[in-house]
């Protein structure tokens, strides 16, 4: 099968990328990490008014109908420019959410949610910026109470909450922990592999520019090589989560957002090694722009399941154990 994007979806990723191209992305993240979080809602609200958030909630409840495709395409821009907060968790909740004014909430971006879900998830991430802390105890959906400061993070802007249940409340699905697992290993995915294309951007401008022996980086061999690597696995990653957009809500749904996942986690880390090695220090430097996404491509190895919980359950799926 040869996918590609219809010409309204490419021109809504478009307008996704352009609207962030255009905004200070780094500077609202340097900020989100040292809580404050008004240059990132600011982000939120203009992410909401492009109608991101609108494509994970029913119609009936002011969203666009849940749409998979284009909450893809525009997840990997959102990855690419390194927007903060919960947008993951806020798209996952709102599977789950049985509350209609929360629902329309998120998807005019006045509402932005966060999810626990031990023990995959353990802590609520931003649970200081939430409108809203959910967390699944005994596969039932609770309100959920941020307990103490953050913990530390690989990256700054993902700030991570313990908390507790605060009272059950209604949910939308019988088993809220399954379907918002799927749905955030899906989004979580974009988010990876918009990093890990961000990085790559990158590293090809470096070594066009830097010199050693009198000579670009690039014309050497064995840089292009590592380049190709690391531009092979992320194109594989994306045909995987474009397949598991196609794919949702169909008998193997789960199986393939896992697949996504984990192909999109271990691309943007390449990547982000392949950063590394070929910056150098300055790759390390909190001043360098870059080192957002190296930190991110990091945290979302693992972030909603590792690589190995993701193929451990392709594998089940596979060979029916």
């Amino acid at each position: 099968m040869r996918f590609t994007l219809d010409s309204e979806q490419r021109l809504f990723a478009e307008t996704v990328r352009d609207l962030l191209s255009g905004a200070d992305v780094c500077g609202a993240a340097r900020a989100w990490g040292r809580g404050d979080h008004a240059p990132g809602r600011a982000l939120w609200r203009a992410l909401a008014d492009a109608g991101v958030f609108a494509l994970a909630v029913p119609e009936e409840h002011g969203g666009a109908g849940v749409r998979p495709v284009e909450l893809v395409a525009a997840l990997i821009e959102v990855g690419r420019h390194g927007v903060p907060g919960p947008v993951v968790e806020t798209l996952a909740a709102a599977q789950v959410l049985g509350d209609p004014k929360a629902l329309a909430g998120i998807a005019d971006g006045s509402l932005a949610a966060t999810l626990a879900l031990p023990p995959l998830v353990p802590y609520a991430l931003d649970a200081d910026a939430a409108d809203l802390v959910l967390t699944v105890h005994g596969d039932a959906l609770h309100r959920a109470e941020p307990a103490g400061g953050p913990h530390r993070s690989l990256d700054p802007a993902r700030r991570l909450f313990s908390c507790s249940p605060a009272g059950e409340i209604a949910s939308a699905e019988s088993s809220p922990s399954a379907t918002a697992a799927e749905f955030a290993a899906l989004a979580c995915a974009a988010q990876a592999l918009g990093a890990g294309r961000r990085l790559l951007d990158a590293t090809v401008a470096h070594v066009r520019t830097r010199e050693q022996f009198g000579c670009p980086i690039g014309e050497f061999q064995a840089v292009q090589h590592r380049l190709a690597d690391t531009l092979i696995e992320l194109e594989f990653a994306g045909s995987l989560v474009y397949g598991a957009a196609v794919a949702h809500s169909g008998p193997d749904s789960a199986r393939d957002a896992s697949a996504a996942k984990a192909a999109a986690s271990e691309a943007a880390y390449r990547a982000a090694r392949t950063a590394l090695q070929l910056h150098g220090a300055i790759g390390y430097t909190d001043e360098f722009d870059l080192s957002l996404w190296i930190r991110k491509a990091r945290a979302l190895h693992t972030a909603w399941g590792s690589p190995a919980h993701h193929r451990g359950r392709v594998m089940a799926a596979l060979t029916g154990k």
